[in-house]
């Protein structure tokens, strides 16, 4: 495993994130795709032993119970302190006008949920899940910042949402000697990249980590187009908001072009792509099956050259800008 510092933080975590969505109990609300605890302890642990320390999570997945999952394998397998924890606040996690959000009210409601929930008294990345719009951002970010000071949370990030509200966030948090985010997860993947036009420039000039969710874009660059899995079939998401369009499939047939020069599954370099990437930290990579995790750490040793990346990223069209 190699390990780098999450954005310009002394904070050492895996260049591959283990992303817990998947992780979680299906009838507790969510994801029909989610797998129960039985199957998601030994991926867990798996990953634990390839020497995977960072752990992706959020309050709202499978109803909370994926922060439960997460939280006693922790306990099982590894001690505390050799895990980076991260998890999220935003979605509604109960009913009533304070059950949902980012106002003061809801973060600290939801922070001692989590961590009750995940087992332990802190988390090392707490992130705002997505903007709230309702909320003055000087309520948000005084909450976070009061989060950190009381020793719930050693850092905080965001995910998905405008460059220029990200650049509003950051510029708060220092005009208020406030706790700045030090990480910002984004959907960005080979055939999604609107990031690279505001976001990803941002933090790069702002030493921001960089941890990208959907790195395989929902797993439609690891099969062929017409291909359908359960989640495909029943992920809300990916369905309502047409993310991914029909003139992507040529990039798709491009990964499984030069997965087959290289002798290695598509996954993988899909992964590697984005480990070429200088700007992105650790993507984080959802999975259910051990092959997924063996995929996600073999791209690590995957290189790709020049001529590969600008055969792969050629075919790439502007799309409408989702995820937020």
């Amino acid at each position: 495993m190699r390990y780098v510092k999450l954005g310009s933080t002394g904070l050492d975590v895996s260049a591959i994130a283990l992303g817990c969505m998947s992780f979680g109990e299906p009838a507790a609300g969510g994801h029909q795709w989610a797998i129960g605890e039985e199957a998601s302890r030994p991926l867990i642990k798996q990953a634990l032993e390839a020497g995977i320390t960072f752990l992706d999570t959020a309050n709202v997945y499978s109803g909370g119970t994926s922060e439960e999952i997460v939280g006693r394998a922790i306990k099982d397998f590894t001690s505390r302190d050799q895990v980076v924890l991260a998890t999220k606040v935003h979605g509604r996690m109960r009913p009533g006008p304070n059950g949902a959000g980012l106002s003061r009210a809801a973060i600290m409601m939801e922070i001692d949920n989590s961590l009750r929930r995940l087992g332990t008294d802190y988390v090392d990345l707490y992130q705002i899940h997505r903007w709230d719009s309702a909320v003055p951002i000087e309520e948000t970010m005084e909450a976070l910042h009061d989060v950190v000071k009381a020793g719930k949370a050693r850092y905080i990030g965001a995910s998905s949402m405008w460059a220029w509200q990200f650049a509003q966030a950051q510029y708060t948090a220092e005009l208020n000697g406030w706790t700045r985010f030090v990480s910002m997860q984004d959907h960005y993947n080979l055939i999604y990249r609107e990031e690279e036009r505001e976001m990803l420039p941002f933090c790069a000039d702002q030493g921001v980590g960089v941890i990208p969710w959907s790195p395989l874009a929902r797993g439609k660059l690891t099969r062929d187009w017409a291909e359908t899995t359960k989640r495909t079939e029943t992920d809300r998401l990916l369905n309502e908001n047409n993310v991914y369009v029909d003139g992507d499939q040529q990039i798709v047939e491009r990964v499984a072009s030069v997965a087959s020069d290289l002798g290695v599954p598509r996954a993988q370099v899909a992964l590697a792509w984005l480990h070429h990437q200088p700007v992105v930290t650790a993507p984080i990579v959802g999975v259910t099956k051990p092959g997924h995790l063996e995929d996600a750490l073999r791209s690590l040793d995957v290189e790709l050259s020049e001529e590969q990346i600008g055969f792969l990223e050629e075919p790439y069209r502007p799309h409408d800008v989702v995820g937020f």
